[in-house]
């Protein structure tokens, strides 16, 4: 990897900023592009954070995208080869010198009082780390809005404001940094861009830690979706899900237990209760479609896998339908 060698900075970097944006970057130029402007428009003072981009081997490195913005960012760029986001967030993450590592994607679109909330809810829960929330910003794309109606429905289902909560994901997840480290970042072993974010939801909860739902923060999620990347997404999430229940195993924790039929039922029906017509049955029709190419993940990389045999990642229908109930989103 090699950091940012500009000689020039145009923003005078803090010696001790709060907060380190880290945001991986992989051939999305005009998304990164948004994505600085958006955090540049933050309503903290620029001497109070950080943004480390990290480019995971795109084939033009964006340091063109990330020199237009130094003007109003304190801001860096690491190049790595392609290792997928896990790797380019724990590099981030190594080079960061805030006290809270805040995630997010190059598709996101940070409100302008992103940071200034999340700092309010860390002054009040010092040491906890906060996962803020993620709203839709394709309104006119149905298959961004079925995404997006998943993650609503998880997040309502899982959390609760200003609570702890047990599901987020890291398009707006922040964590102390001392901690994060001490619990070895990301688990790179992973091998899709997919239940990662679980996974280390999972191992911070285990060490005790807590994770504040804070709603007020929002980043807009700007993921063009057709049918085909729309399954491609929940069949490697499904995929994902089959290697968090293997590390589980391996940690030794109970597996994921299945929900109730409550919650499919809830899942399917969700965009239904925001009003009816063709629409909202597309949507719920989509997220049927959701769950069965999920499954057909897991079931796919249990297969390729060969894990039979493994405790908590077994064949049987209640051990691939365990993963539905905690989707793994990225």
């Amino acid at each position: 990897m090699t950091g940012d060698s500009s000689a020039e900075r145009m923003v005078s970097p803090a010696s001790e900023p709060r907060f380190s944006v880290i945001v991986p970057t992989y051939n999305r130029h005009q998304s990164l592009d948004r994505c600085l402007a958006a955090l540049s428009a933050q309503e903290i003072g620029r001497d109070r954070f950080e943004v480390i981009v990290v480019n995971d081997g795109g084939a033009v490195s964006p340091r063109d995208v990330v020199d237009r913005h130094r003007a109003y960012l304190d801001v860096r760029l690491l190049e790595q080869p392609n290792a997928g986001p896990a790797t380019a967030r724990n590099a981030g993450a190594a080079a960061a010198r805030g006290d809270y590592l805040v995630f997010t994607d190059d598709d996101c679109l940070p409100e302008p009082r992103w940071l200034a909330t999340l700092g309010a809810s860390v002054d009040r829960h010092p040491g906890h780390a906060v996962g803020g929330s993620v709203d839709n910003a394709l309104v006119g794309g149905i298959y961004s809005i079925a995404s997006q109606q998943l993650i609503d429905f998880l997040y309502h289902y899982y959390n609760a404001p200003r609570a702890d909560g047990r599901f987020f994901i890291t398009s707006n997840l922040a964590f102390p940094v001392a901690r994060f480290r001490e619990l070895g970042g990301f688990d790179v072993t992973f091998p899709l861009a997919a239940a990662e974010d679980r996974d280390l939801v999972d191992r911070w909860r285990e060490q005790g830690g807590a994770i504040v739902y804070e709603d007020r923060a929002v980043v807009r999620h700007a993921h063009a979706l057709t049918l085909r990347s729309f399954c491609r997404q929940h069949l490697n999430y499904g995929r994902g899900a089959f290697h968090l229940h293997r590390a589980r195993a391996l940690r030794g924790v109970a597996p994921i237990q299945f929900e109730p039929v409550r919650f499919y039922s809830g899942l399917v029906g969700h965009p239904l209760g925001k009003g009816g017509g063709p629409r909202a049955l597309a949507v719920s029709a989509l997220l049927l479609a959701s769950q069965v190419v999920y499954v057909a993940g897991y079931v796919f990389e249990r297969v390729h896998r060969g894990m039979r045999g493994a405790r908590g990642v077994g064949l049987s229908v209640v051990g691939m339908s365990a993963g539905l109930g905690m989707q793994g989103l990225v």
